[in-house]
Order: structure tokens, then sequence, then C-alpha cells
């Protein structure tokens, strides 16, 4: 079974925007999403990409030591960022291709 692989940063802020004064970075293996055929229904694929990106909002944040916190996240194409509340931080999740 193939594996995804994801770089992790989270760092701080200034004025919105990543200021990388200091910054904790981390790698996390995800199953791959299986593939498609044109039997799959666009409810299915859908079910598994929400999952899919559960898991990764879930392992990127345990692996800086963000468990159980909330806050604004966003999924866009191959990565995931998250803004906790009340914290100038931000963590990042991007794909890498390697």
């Amino acid at each position: 079974m193939s594996r995804d692989k994801y770089n992790v940063e989270y760092t701080d802020t200034f004025g919105g925007k990543a200021n990388y004064s200091w910054v904790e970075r981390a790698t996390i293996e995800l199953a791959a999403l299986p593939h498609d055929n044109i039997y799959t229904s666009a409810s299915t694929i859908a079910k598994q990409r929400r999952a899919y990106n559960r898991e990764l909002a879930r392992k990127a944040k345990a692996a800086v030591g963000l468990t159980g916190v909330r806050g604004r996240s966003c999924h866009y194409g191959e990565g995931y960022e998250f803004r906790p509340y009340n914290s100038a931080t931000v963590l990042f999740a991007t794909y890498d291709d390697n």
C-alpha cells in the first residue's frame, strides 16, 4: 500500500503572515487515497476525501503538540493550514513529492 508523506511546519506569525523567527518541523505519513474508477460514486469519493483531510489535520497537529487545540483550518490542493485561536502561530502541512 502506498503512503503519502507530508512536511509539517509550526511557526509564529507577525501581522498575520508566517514569521519563522522560530519553527518546529516534523514529517508525517498517511495511507494514500484509493484509486477511483468509473464505478466509484461522487459521494464515495467525497467521503474518502473528507476522511483523508481529517486524518491529515489530526496527524499534523499531533506531530507538533497541538492535539485538542481549536482554531481555523483550511485544506488547499495538497496542503493544509491551521491557525489556533488566540495565538499568533500557524501550522502548515505540505505534500512531499520526493
